[in-house]
């Protein structure tokens, strides 16, 4: 009997408590702040993209955007919390009961179903927090407008147009400006200048230069442009009948003897003026080669990721028509840790099936090899890779990615992450080659992995959350680019 009266008393409980948490959101999100939010991120997402399409060259305007851009992603971040938090609880208990992992993100809190003073608080310092940094925005956009229209308009190529689906670079606003600006710069006095551009794996260093190469006045300023090996400098040499402006990209994976980029950069300049060259490596070290200030790529800040997520897996889908997928994404930004190919391979196959239970079956899955493999190592797969180590994927051990110029030589099945995930192919019982990622966009590189069988990672593990059948192998995997 007393249990009996314990459960109808929790129940009751429970009911009141989300009652109460409703009625808060409903006030919470009928508000005059909330409304306003939402218009101010409206005229400040469209002075972004404005400025996105023109060439700035002033330092300063440059700093100013990397403000503005922040504060738009952040300002973002809190209405979607506020917006759908109200229709998610039932998805919010799914995924929440889907993991025994905890991550930390700003935005935990948005799957709070307590209501007390506390979170009333939260919510509501939040959204007071992000209605000021837009309307200091706002306040200071003005001149920044004004010296924008001066600025000269881009030509857009046809991917460049594509907003809302995986043909596009997303943001690296300012960075992209400050490399047109370094490549669009008279030097012919001197030395070939020198720009590293330094990074993390995967983070889209030879992303950003592809796009940035691809613009018609840099394509038309230099007339050749190379890609070479950083264990290949003499190459460049060799071509005696270089008499035209000529830009260098070197990619380095090691360190290099400072007498032989000496010679390199000695011999650009014997061959014309105005040659330029561009350094790409996560080696810091190299900075020392540069003749400029270097550009440092991080991944991309949580707001920022999970719009990016969220524009990937809805495309041209209205976010509000599926309240109940918004927390899964913000689960999804979390797992991924601010990884770009897992971003487009998740946003390509969500978006197919914007059903809440194949997501959570995907989100259980990536969530079930991540946590096995901090148990086992320690450490993320993401972060795994990173160190050129192998990470563990269910019932086989999945070795870092290799590109497309040095792909696995064998003649093993060869099998698309995508596919795999969509639940349209499954994993042979033995060895074979996957394709986490082939580029839609330049420079149109495909990432391969290595997957050896090893059956003993998956016996505690019966039912695949991705396979779409019972007693498969469970087959997930977060990765990098």
């Amino acid at each position: 009997m007393e249990l009996i009266v314990s459960s109808i008393t929790g129940d009751l409980t429970s009911r009141l408590i989300s009652f109460l948490m409703n009625k808060f959101l409903d006030n919470l999100y009928s508000g005059e702040k909330v409304k306003r939010l939402e218009q101010l991120l409206q005229r400040v997402h469209m002075v972004v993209e404005e400025a996105d399409g023109r060439y700035i060259t002033n330092r300063c305007m440059l700093t100013h955007l990397k403000t503005i851009v922040a504060a738009m992603y952040s300002g973002y971040h809190v209405l979607d919390t506020i917006k759908y938090m109200k229709n998610n609880k039932g998805a919010n208990d799914l995924v929440n009961n889907s993991s025994a992992l905890s991550f930390a993100t700003p935005l935990k809190r948005s799957r709070t179903t307590t209501i007390c003073p506390e979170t009333k608080n939260k919510f509501s310092m939040e959204l007071q927090g992000a209605l000021k940094n837009i309307e200091t925005v706002i306040g200071d956009i003005n001149e920044f407008v004004i010296l924008l229209t001066g600025c000269e308009r881009m030509s857009h190529r046809p991917y460049d147009t594509y907003l809302y689906i995986d043909n596009f670079m997303f943001g690296r606003h300012v960075e992209k400006q400050h490399l047109i600006n370094f490549l669009l710069e008279n030097n012919n006095i001197g030395p070939p200048p020198v720009l590293p551009i330094i990074g993390g794996r995967g983070v889209g260093k030879k992303t950003l230069v592809a796009h940035v190469c691809n613009d018609d006045r840099v394509r038309s300023h230099f007339f050749f442009i190379f890609h070479i090996n950083g264990e290949n400098l003499g190459e460049i040499t060799e071509n005696k009948n270089m008499s035209e402006r000529t830009l260098v990209i070197v990619e380095f994976v090691s360190d290099v003897d400072d007498n032989d980029w000496g010679t390199f950069h000695s011999s650009l300049m014997s061959l014309n003026r105005g040659n330029k060259v561009i350094i790409l490596t996560r080696i810091k070290k190299l900075e020392r080669f540069g003749t400029v200030r270097p550009i440092t790529l991080d991944r991309m800040v949580h707001e920022e990721y999970r719009y990016l997520l969220k524009t990937l897996t809805f495309g041209s889908a209205n976010p509000m028509d599926y309240p109940q997928l918004i927390p899964i994404v913000e689960e999804f930004a979390v797992l991924l840790g601010g990884r770009l190919i897992p971003a487009n391979i998740l946003g390509y196959v969500l978006r197919n099936n914007l059903n809440v239970h194949f997501w959570l079956s995907r989100l259980k899955g990536i969530r079930f090899v991540v946590k096995k493999n901090l148990s086992m190592s320690g450490s993320h797969p993401n972060e795994l890779f990173d160190q050129g180590h192998p990470a563990h994927l269910t019932d086989y051990i999945l070795y870092p990615a290799s590109t497309s110029t040095d792909s696995p030589k064998n003649d093993l099945p060869k099998l698309t992450f995508g596919d795999m995930l969509a639940g349209q192919n499954f994993p042979p019982k033995g060895d074979f080659n996957l394709v986490s990622w082939e580029s839609r966009i330049p420079p149109y590189t495909s990432f391969v992995h290595m997957a050896r069988f090893f059956p003993t990672f998956a016996q505690d593990h019966l039912e695949s959350p991705l396979s779409g059948r019972k007693h498969a192998r469970p087959f997930s995997v977060s990765y990098d680019e």
